[in-house]
């Protein structure tokens, strides 16, 4: 779910000050392109949105839902954007995020 020494590269990084303002605003950014997908029936931006969220989960760490947005970028480039699992996606976000922030301030 989560890759813990990405995230600690991470930190190392950016430093141990301000790791705080990259989770912050990591969670803010994605957490609205999450908002987006849940209220957007509207999917004709759904390859750039997953395209964003897998990068952004890469550089933190989120390895499964990094994964989940991946897979759902390449269907929505071979026009199949409708058949992606949006629910699947979001669940994996929330989950991971939840983990992460229960279990991140014993690992650092």
């Amino acid at each position: 779910m989560l890759d813990w020494s990405r995230v600690g590269e991470l930190r190392d990084e950016v430093g141990v000050e301000d790791f705080g303002e990259v989770v912050a605003l990591f969670l803010e950014e994605v957490g609205e392109v999450i908002t987006k997908l849940q209220d957007n029936t509207d999917r004709s931006q759904l390859e750039q949105d997953l395209h964003f969220l897998k990068g952004s989960a890469l550089s933190l760490g989120f390895d499964t839902f990094s994964k989940l947005c991946q897979d759902g970028e390449r269907q929505s480039a071979g026009g199949s954007a409708d058949s992606v699992d949006i629910d699947a996606i979001v669940n994996e976000f929330t989950q991971s995020r939840d983990v992460f922030l229960a279990e991140l301030p014993s690992r650092f």
